[in-house]
């Protein structure tokens, strides 16, 4: 998940952000336990992805993650929708315990591995999909890629294709400016990983690069996680798929397009990661979570069946702060298609 990713970046910034993306709450119990171990290895043309199955019915919901991230981030969500429903968590290539390609996990790439994912293993359409950050992203190109597959979307604080010019706009500059750090960040992650035998553990580099994955995915979890991202493979991968956003976003672009009457729930983040805790909101971070709510609105809009809700309590990585937000918003779009 690289829940320090943005922290070097947002720390340093007078605009003021001192949350990662993610927010770390203790793991209650090992609930994540199944997500430790691969569990259907499928071949997509010469290289193995991983495929995490259960729960029965006739409409699979599949989740994907956000950026830098396994499929292992909704460890909170699926074993719930399960108990209604066939639900599905993969690994994209070169993350958890997937091969790696020889090409960034681009939105369209993502799509084409997951479509042939998905026959390999002989899980069948109808999907709902479900995706958060860059997940959502790559959800809505699967659903115009393949439109007769997909009768429902989740979208978990999705990325927008214009997202990053208009955020950049209506905060002067600084949304470019963090990217920016956090895209050096990762390269400083990547040189550490690619020293010995990966980020040393207990170094000061992975604390500043991985943390204590155990505070929040629990004990077996937590340690297939840390294991992961001590790897060269994990920031080679997380370097690619960050420097390819614009390639994302163009391809996502280059797509968008009403998408009918498809029953869709959009969930945007109640909680803003770059607020300044215990401050009261700027007028920076006031336009820029205003800007993020027309974007999200926008999004909702693309369908006539389309809600948008505003989680409260909950920053960007839903799935983390108020799962059961996500499971909620799953349900209701799996009624629908019903």
């Amino acid at each position: 998940m690289a829940r320090a990713l943005f922290g070097f970046a947002l720390l340093a910034l007078a605009a003021g952000a001192v949350s990662p993306v993610l927010a770390a709450s203790a793991a209650s119990s090992d609930s994540g336990r199944a997500f430790a171990k691969p569990q259907q290895l499928i071949d997509v043309g010469g290289r193995k992805m991983n495929l995490h199955c259960s729960g029965e019915g006739a409409t699979t919901v599949l989740f994907d993650s956000p950026s830098g991230d396994a499929g292992w981030a909704w460890f909170k969500v699926q074993p719930q929708v399960a108990q209604h429903a066939r639900a599905c968590v993969f690994d994209r290539a070169g993350f958890g315990f997937s091969d790696a390609a020889n090409r960034p996990n681009t939105s369209e790439h993502v799509a084409e591995d997951l479509h042939k994912l998905l026959a390999g293993a002989g899980v069948k359409p109808p999907y709902i999909l479900v995706g958060n950050s860059l997940g959502g992203a790559n959800v809505q190109v699967y659903a115009y890629r393949y439109p007769d597959e997909v009768k429902g979307l989740v979208l978990v604080e999705a990325q927008h294709e214009d997202e990053t010019a208009r955020l950049d706009k209506v905060t002067d500059g600084k949304i470019k400016q963090i990217y920016s750090m956090a895209e050096q960040q990762n390269q400083y992650c990547l040189a550490a990983a690619s020293k010995g035998k990966g980020i040393a553990a207990r170094s000061e580099q992975q604390k500043n690069c991985i943390g204590d994955p155990a505070t929040f995915y629990g004990p077996a979890l937590g340690a297939a996680v840390l294991a992961n991202e001590r790897k060269p493979l994990y920031w080679r991968t997380t370097v690619a798929e960050r420097n390819a956003f614009k390639d994302s976003d163009d391809q996502l672009r280059a797509l968008r397009r009403p998408f009918g009457d498809l029953p869709l729930v959009v969930l945007t983040r109640g909680v803003s990661p770059y607020a300044v805790p215990n401050q009261p909101q700027s007028a920076l971070n006031k336009a820029m979570e205003d800007e993020n709510l027309a974007i999200q609105k926008q999004m909702a809009a693309l369908s006539t069946r389309g809600t948008q809700r505003i989680v409260a309590g909950a920053g960007h990585g839903i799935q983390a702060d108020k799962p059961e937000a996500v499971i909620e918003a799953v349900l209701e779009v799996l009624k629908q298609v019903k």
